[in-house]
């Protein structure tokens, strides 16, 4: 038995088919990435990653790119875009995200009060003050990625929120 399952720990490739471990590497990927480097990162063989990378790219998850010699994948950018403010719009009542986006604006104005800045990248450029301390150094990146995940959730719940969303479906009576 391996060291892993006598644990009660799985490896990846003990509880996971190579299909589903290929797709989850394409899901992470943040840059465009090979057949080859996908294969190795998902422990797969080469054959079922370009096999179920062409599947992926033909169910409109993933998008190929050619660069130079190589065939690269990446993630379909704006098809998750779409989804993930269609998943907000049909998770969220408009009340609940006008909501969130109070309060993501209220921390924001908290951390420009706290920090003397007005945008996050004034706070990230205060990182070169040479009289911070390391503990205040790590909370201002701590604060400066929260800040920018605070950014992106704005725009996408304020895009949820324009007047020419997608729906829900009238209730049905």
């Amino acid at each position: 038995m391996p060291e892993s399952s006598r644990n009660g720990v799985q490896s990846w490739t003990e509880s996971m088919s190579a299909r589903d471990r290929i797709r989850a590497v394409a899901e992470s990927l943040r840059e465009p990435r090979s057949v080859n480097w996908i294969s190795e990162q998902a422990d797969a063989a080469w054959s079922t990653t370009n096999e179920e990378l062409q599947n992926l790219v033909d169910q409109g998850q993933l998008r190929r790119v050619e660069a130079g010699e190589t065939t690269r994948y990446q993630p379909d950018y704006t098809r998750l875009l779409f989804e993930e403010i269609r998943t907000l719009i049909e998770e969220n009542t408009r009340e609940e995200l006008r909501n969130e986006l109070a309060a993501i604006t209220e921390e924001i104005e908290e951390w420009q009060a706290t920090y003397d800045v007005e945008t996050c990248e004034a706070l990230e450029q205060s990182l070169a003050d040479g009289d911070l301390a390391s503990a205040e150094l790590r909370e201002r990146r701590d604060v400066i990625t929260r800040w920018e995940e605070n950014e992106g959730d704005r725009r996408l719940i304020k895009h949820a929120l324009e007047p020419t969303r997608m729906s829900k479906p009238p209730a049905t009576t």
